[in-house]
């Protein structure tokens, strides 16, 4: 899958989150933590980019270890509100640096603030 494909794919799925979120009464501008979830295949390359991230405060990043495929969990927790525009950005963001870095991204998710 192209980059170009995969913002498009991520776009998609991030729209469907956010209209069952608005379906069970979310109120998109609240702020509340983001989640953004990656995942590497070495320790190494997690903390390379937690890291990063933090050096750039692009948000709040830890890593720990999962099971499956790729083995390492990097969490990264932005406050933000849950807004189309907001959630875009971040998303294809994480999408890209996943791209850079050859992790996998694996979406988002948050609570429904009310």
């Amino acid at each position: 899958m192209t980059i170009v494909e995969n913002l498009l794919d991520t776009a998609v799925r991030d729209n469907r989150l956010l209209m069952t979120m608005q379906e069970n009464g979310d109120v998109p501008g609240k702020l509340r933590n983001l989640e953004f979830f990656l995942y590497a295949q070495a320790e190494e390359r997690a903390i390379l980019v937690a890291d990063f991230i933090t050096d750039n405060r692009y948000g709040r990043p830890s890593v720990q270890f999962s099971s499956g495929d790729k083995p390492w969990l990097l969490k990264v927790a932005v406050n933000a509100p849950a807004t189309e525009n907001v959630v875009h950005t971040l998303s294809a963001f994480f999408a890209c640096l996943s791209e850079i870095y050859e992790l996998e991204y694996d979406g988002w998710e948050t609570s429904i603030e009310r």
